[in-house]
């Protein structure tokens, strides 16, 4: 039998959390419970609209929870609109008439309220509900889930696990994309990421090492484009995306990123995982760099790490095979 997954997807739409969203939902073997929606990629507000839309377009039935709008315990950055596009969904138009390739693709939806309930409280209720069941999938900064431990510490025992796409370990060179050691999502908050990796709960982190080892080139993203009007939508969305890892890398495509901590639950035998407790630096030269003490190597008694559960780390992935798999789901 199949088994079906019971996941909440905490989000920062984002272009690659749309592309993941939609895979999300197109398959059987997840069952969405919510979305909420954390400052990240863009404010809050931006991003708790894009997730409404999202939640339209894709006939979603679940609550959307608007979560935090700021770090922790500093400042938020600026967000990457010139990553995502200044509607953060790569400048699509999200109401008004369309035309071109999206003619007749996006209706103009009348969008929905958020759910009254903060992102950490619906977090809390539905791990609760469902003891054990629950995969909390995060694909922006951290700060929802450590909200939702400060609030109720016991829900770390309750998740099934925690699946989250961020960090870099320097894993075939692939270290920092904000700064020479730090991902984006972590850097967004590190105190709170420190706390989610440092938690008793099951974590895998997907971090650059291999989500920019899995490359959606432009004739991949051309073939999604022929697969019908979800194909289109991710064609449409990317290509602002793609414009900017062509400025910024050479790169004619895009890295896959957030949609390789929706893989990974389903897929886990596409990842080679290597554990130990991780601690996230918090401020200095290296602000946001992930660092895993890896079980079984041989140094002095270390407190700082030593102390916490070992956590998994993705440090290889077979690119093609997740590729496969995205791509099968909307029938390329």
């Amino acid at each position: 039998m199949m088994r079906r997954h019971k996941v909440i997807f905490d989000t920062d739409p984002g272009v690659d959390d749309a592309m993941a969203l939609r895979f999300l939902t197109r398959r059987p073997e997840f069952d969405l419970l919510a979305v909420t929606t954390v400052f990240g990629n863009l404010d809050i507000g931006t991003v708790t609209r894009n997730a409404l839309w999202l939640a339209d377009r894709m006939d979603l039935s679940v609550p959307v929870a608007r979560g935090a709008a700021a770090p922790l315990a500093r400042a938020r950055g600026h967000g990457a609109p010139h990553v995502h596009g200044a509607n953060g969904l790569g400048d699509i138009p999200l109401t008004g008439p369309l035309t071109g390739p999206l003619t007749g693709l996006l209706a103009d939806p009348s969008v929905r309220a958020a759910d009254p309930r903060p992102a950490w409280q619906v977090i809390v209720e539905l791990v609760r509900a469902h003891p054990g069941e629950v995969t909390l999938i995060a694909v922006g900064p951290l700060t929802n889930l450590a909200l939702a431990l400060a609030h109720d510490p016991e829900i770390a025992g309750l998740v099934a696990g925690v699946s989250l796409m961020g960090g870099a370990f320097g894993t075939r060179g692939h270290r920092g994309n904000v700064s020479p050691v730090a991902e984006a999502n972590i850097l967004s908050d590190p105190e709170a990421a420190d706390r989610v990796v440092t938690a008793p709960w099951p974590v895998t982190m997907l971090g650059l090492d291999v989500t920019q080892h899995v490359v959606m080139d432009a004739a991949y993203l051309d073939r999604l484009g022929a697969a019908g009007a979800d194909g289109a939508f991710l064609r449409a969305v990317s290509r602002f995306y793609q414009a900017f890892h062509e400025r910024s890398r050479g790169l004619a495509g895009i890295f896959a990123h957030d949609s390789l901590a929706v893989i990974q639950v389903m897929a886990p035998h596409l990842f080679t995982l290597r554990r130990g407790p991780v601690r996230v630096a918090c401020g200095g030269i290296a602000d946001g760099q992930t660092i895993q003490k890896p079980d079984g190597v041989p140094c002095p008694p270390l407190p700082a790490w030593d102390v916490h559960p070992a956590q998994a780390v993705a440090v290889d992935v077979d690119a093609a095979g997740a590729l496969t798999l995205y791509a099968e789901t909307f029938g390329v």
